[in-house]
């Protein structure tokens, strides 16, 4: 299980990233069920050493924030709560909409994980059975 915090009506979690034996927690990511891939902010991972290199894939990516070039990574794991993903791969940009942001965890991850979101009851939880 994991929590939810609400922010501005927004729904945050925090997240976990580990990449090449190290691992940093992410307390201000965003769930994101209108995005299909997971962002998390350059300047934080770079903690990690995540960096664009040689080789990584750049893209623009558009959302009602606007749009901006992120490039991919694929990271150990990325974990809420007890829902983890092991190599997975990310995308990752400056995430610079005017308001502090770590991450935004998309569809993707949620749906691999069997997330499921109550919001009235600020959790994220597992589907344990499947329908």
């Amino acid at each position: 299980m994991c929590e939810i915090t609400l922010v501005d009506g927004l729904p945050f979690v925090q997240v976990v990233v580990a990449y090449r034996g190290r691992e940093i927690e992410l307390n201000k990511v965003l769930l994101d069920t209108g995005s299909g891939g997971t962002v998390f902010s350059a300047d934080r991972l770079l903690d990690l050493g995540v960096r664009f290199q040689r080789g990584d894939t750049v893209h623009r990516i558009r959302g009602v924030g606007g749009s901006e070039f992120v490039f991919n990574k694929r990271v150990n794991s990325v974990s809420l709560g007890s829902l983890r993903l092991e190599d997975f791969e990310i995308e990752v940009g400056a995430l610079d909409y005017g308001f502090e942001i770590d991450g935004l965890l998309g569809t993707a991850f949620l749906e691999a994980v069997g997330a499921v979101i109550d919001l009235r009851g600020r959790q994220v939880t597992c589907r344990t059975a499947p329908d």
